[in-house]
């Protein structure tokens, strides 16, 4: 296909798969479960981490999370009582465990008493002035030396928040970025933060996405690692500079949705 056929086969696919339907059987269920601010990040950040397996899974261990966390993660986040960590010990989600999950609620519990949004953890004041551009590429890697600052980080939690510094796609957590800046008015994406642009956002990949393209000639590289999520956002900013990462609905839907090869 040509540039501008291929642009409105895309077109034409984000906007059967970005309304509001879409939601019920999406992880981003999960953060619109709520209304107020930190709780749609905390809800949103847990979904989003937990994004990998069987989409029915993930929303079900999501929404137990939730659950156990009273339908209030923000106010969990800040005042639980050893008590309520106690409720939380038998949690699991494949390879993410107890241990994984009280050490997030403890940087949560830090990030808050001191911020009023998660924003500031990925995109501080230092990022936002001094990153001309890559911003996205500096706030993972900012939240990701952030997230693990405290003194007793486990070890084994760093594989659950990627970070390019290992070349890592990213997918989850550009994803939940996704979610959190966006703002088009369709009712999927919360557009809650407002320190970067949807046209510095960095195209979620994973190897159903990184298929799509590849048939479509937009990717050349093999791993869907870091570089191919930037090289793959590269192209969707010629078809639309301010909004590229509105495509990963055309290429997430007809990768999974639609099984497209």
């Amino acid at each position: 296909m040509k540039n501008k056929q291929l642009q409105a086969f895309f077109d034409e696919k984000v906007d059967r798969y970005n309304r509001p339907d879409f939601i019920a059987a999406d992880p981003v269920c999960i953060p619109h479960l709520f209304s107020k601010k930190q709780d749609i990040e905390i809800a949103g950040f847990f979904a989003a981490i937990f994004a990998w397996g069987n989409r029915t899974t993930i929303i079900n261990k999501s929404t137990e999370l939730m659950q156990l966390m009273q339908m209030a993660p923000h106010d969990f986040c800040l005042n639980h009582s050893d008590h309520d960590l106690k409720n939380l010990l038998q949690f699991k989600h494949r390879t993410f465990n107890a241990t994984d999950l009280l050490y997030c609620i403890e940087f949560l519990k830090y990030h808050y008493s001191k911020h009023k949004s998660l924003e500031t953890a990925f995109f501080p004041e230092i990022i936002i002035k001094s990153a001309k551009e890559n911003i996205v590429e500096r706030g993972l890697i900012h939240f990701h030396h952030y997230f693990f600052s405290l003194e007793d980080a486990p070890n084994r939690t760093r594989k659950h928040i990627a970070t390019p510094d290992k070349n890592s796609g990213c997918k989850r957590l550009n994803m939940y970025l996704r979610w959190m800046v966006r703002n088009d008015k369709k009712g999927v994406d919360f557009g809650i933060w407002k320190k970067i642009k949807p046209a510095d956002l960095i195209c979620p990949i994973d190897v159903h996405v990184a298929r799509v393209a590849k048939r479509f000639q937009l990717l050349d590289r093999k791993q869907a690692d870091w570089a191919a999520a930037v090289e793959l956002t590269q192209y969707l900013r010629t078809l639309d500079s301010s909004d590229p990462v509105k495509y990963d609905y055309a290429l997430f839907g007809l990768g999974v949705m639609e099984k497209y090869r």
